[in-house]
């Protein structure tokens, strides 16, 4: 059963209750309420001196004033939870990460709790005073950036096939060979890099760009897939970037379906825009894309595909993509 806050009409009744020097059982049985209940009211919000009397506007405006209090500042005063935490965000483990451990590392200490929640917040306010643990967050911001209302900024790609069509079975995850697709900009006129993540394993491919052109990107994305094995290229679910114009020119080379997330929705390419953050730990935004080679390129994807993922039960995508890879060459 969920609990509910006192009302002021209840503290009204508490009030008059007391008056009639009712004990805290039997209050607690005409509002219907545990006596327990009656009982943290009194002492939260009664009077400082017990020998006055429980007034219950007073009661009722130290109640707000305590609800409207943050209660991640209580969690701050505990030492060993926040130096856990810095020293967490410093070995570059993510604020879900840390809630999750404090309670396999402290089972039986509730002290050492913190939502996730309440570390981007720390994060923030460490960063509002100047901190730097915000450039341990994946996408380092210094503060929570405004969501963007989903809509129709900008022309569709003409002939485009809404994911609304892709099959049920993508969402899923219930076979190799559906990914999902974008690219991450470098500096202004220094080229961009095209990537492409299998949703399943989490593996990772890319390619650079030496401009965003529909032609130049159609033909980088069809040399970036052909390494893969034809049964592990079922789906494409792309960005509407107008660099993929000619959608239809890839799915020719590669056999792919190609899809389309609704504009602004970046949730639908979820599994790419969490691997786009990543690769972005290596190259940050506003980085020099003209001193990005192949050869370095090739390096920084090996590194994240070797990364153990919590969501593959701590195995590499590396590891995952390989054994679908075998299976799909073997059959």
């Amino acid at each position: 059963m969920p609990y509910m806050q006192l009302t002021s009409e209840e503290r009204y009744v508490i009030y008059h209750l007391k008056l009639f020097k009712l004990s805290l059982r039997e209050i607690a049985r005409r509002l219907g309420r545990h006596h327990t209940t009656i009982s943290r009211e009194i002492q939260r919000n009664g009077p400082v001196i017990s020998s006055w009397v429980y007034w219950h506007e007073g009661a009722q405006q130290r109640a707000l004033q305590r609800r409207r209090q943050p209660r991640h500042h209580r969690r701050r005063a505990y030492t060993p939870l926040v130096r856990y935490v810095e020293q967490s965000m410093r070995a570059e483990r993510s604020p879900d990460v840390i809630a999750a451990r404090l309670k396999m590392e402290y089972p039986d200490d509730i002290r050492m709790r913190v939502s996730i929640e309440t570390v981007y917040r720390w994060v923030y306010r460490d960063a509002h005073q100047g901190g730097q643990l915000f450039s341990f967050l994946c996408r380092s911001h210094k503060k929570r950036r405004k969501q963007r209302r989903y809509g129709t900024g900008r022309g569709l790609i003409p002939g485009r096939i809404s994911i609304d069509a892709r099959p049920d079975s993508v969402a899923a995850r219930q076979r190799f060979g559906d990914w999902e697709g974008d690219t991450v900009e470098g500096a202004k006129g220094s080229g961009h890099i095209t990537t492409h993540v299998e949703r399943k394993s989490r593996y990772l491919i890319a390619a650079k760009l030496a401009n965003k052109t529909a032609t130049v990107t159609s033909a980088a994305v069809t040399a970036a897939f052909r390494p893969i094995p034809r049964a592990l290229r079922h789906t494409l679910t792309l960005d509407n970037g107008k660099e993929f114009t000619r959608f239809r020119d890839i799915e020719k080379c590669t056999g792919l379906a190609i899809y389309f997330a609704d504009p602004y929705s970046v949730w639908q390419r979820g599994t790419n825009e969490n691997t786009n953050g990543l690769l972005r730990r290596y190259f940050p935004k506003g980085s020099d894309f003209r001193n990005v080679t192949p050869k370095k390129l090739a390096a920084t994807v090996k590194i994240l595909n070797h990364r153990p993922r919590k969501c593959l039960g701590y195995r590499t995508p590396h590891e995952v993509f390989l054994e679908a890879k075998l299976g799909a060459v073997g059959k």
